[in-house]
Order: C-alpha cells, then sequence, then structure tokens
C-alpha cells in the first residue's frame, strides 16, 4: 500500500511538471508570436527607390491583443521626413495605411494626430498603437477600430511599414513586416 501511494504521488508529480511546462512553452511561443519586425529600405519600395536610407521598426503586441507597443528607427534619409505608417498588402504591392508611426511635413487625420507623435530626421519614435489608431481603408474592408483585423493581417505577413519624404511622395523606405514565429515560418 505504501508503495502505491509513493508510485502514485511520483505520476502526480510528473503530470504537475509535464502541464507546467507545457504552459511556459506556450507563454514562449504566444510571446514569439506578438513580437513583430522588419528592416526599412528603398529598394523594398513599390517601386523601387533608390536611397541610403535606412530603418527598423520592432514591435511587441500585448497579450490581450489590445495594443501594440512599436519603436522606429530611421537613418540617412535623403529626403526631409513627412509621415511613417503601417499598410496592408502583400510584399511588391501597395496598400491602405491602417496605422501612423509618426507624423511629420504630412499631418495625421484628425481622429488619430493627437496620439500620433512626431517623427524623427534621423533617430528613433516610439509609441503605443490602440483599437484607438486603426484609419479605416474602405477599399480594403478595414472600419475603425478594428485593431484585431488588422493584427490578423500582419501575423499573415500582409502589412508593411514605410516612410515617406518629399524627395520619395510614395516612400522612401519600406519593409514587409514579420511576425517573429520562433523561426517556424
Amino acid at each position: 500500500m505504501k508503495t502505491l501511494r509513493i508510485v502514485l504521488a511520483g505520476l502526480m508529480f510528473a503530470a504537475t511538471v509535464a502541464t507546467v511546462a507545457h504552459v511556459a512553452a506556450d507563454d514562449r511561443d504566444n510571446d514569439r508570436d506578438n513580437r513583430l519586425r522588419t528592416k526599412l529600405a528603398g529598394f523594398n519600395e513599390v517601386p523601387i527607390v533608390s536611397t541610403e536610407a535606412s530603418g527598423r521598426l520592432m514591435a511587441q503586441i500585448s497579450k490581450d491583443e489590445q495594443s501594440i507597443e512599436y519603436s522606429l528607427t530611421i537613418n540617412d534619409l535623403q529626403g526631409i521626413v513627412a509621415q511613417a505608417h503601417i499598410h496592408l498588402a502583400q510584399r511588391d504591392v501597395n496598400g491602405g495605411i491602417v496605422l501612423w508611426l509618426c507624423q511629420g511635413t504630412a499631418r495625421a487625420p484628425a481622429q488619430v494626430a493627437a496620439t500620433t507623435p512626431e517623427c524623427p530626421q534621423e533617430g528613433e519614435v516610439t509609441g503605443m498603437l490602440t483599437a484607438a489608431s486603426v484609419t479605416p481603408v474602405a477599399t480594403q474592408q478595414i472600419g475603425a477600430n478594428e485593431l484585431d483585423e488588422v493584427i490578423a493581417a500582419i501575423r499573415a505577413g500582409k502589412a508593411y511599414a514605410n516612410v515617406h519624404t518629399n524627395l520619395s511622395p510614395g516612400g522612401e523606405m519600406r519593409g514587409q513586416i514579420d511576425a517573429d514565429h520562433g523561426g517556424h515560418r
């Protein structure tokens, strides 16, 4: 009887350890799925732009998927920074603006202007995007406050970051956003 209790206690302990390990692994996978990144370059633009400019967008979707915290780094722009955003479209296709990252000589629409930071000509800008940050794109059936739809497109690899300047109004540098799936994609 004593042996049976010891065996049962050992099995219960092993099951608990396995469950905790599985939950921890799921949390790590979810954290990876919530990390976003891209490198921006002129050759990623449509059409391409010959520029020395480079940049990086790093972002994190919150666990409850109600916000995206981001950092955009801008280097060596040839023109004067006008604006930066996230657009919805696959690689090599231009799409609508759904999230403003920063504003410069071009100003954000009234509904998001107060929460959109100023773009640096060089350096880093940070911010927090929420459902209220979503700019509707009727032709792509994205409505106001549909952050969940934007996050789904980003995770599907169908969104890009873009920095516009006076010399390249369509964008001086661009990068397709990648959700970090822990190397699984």
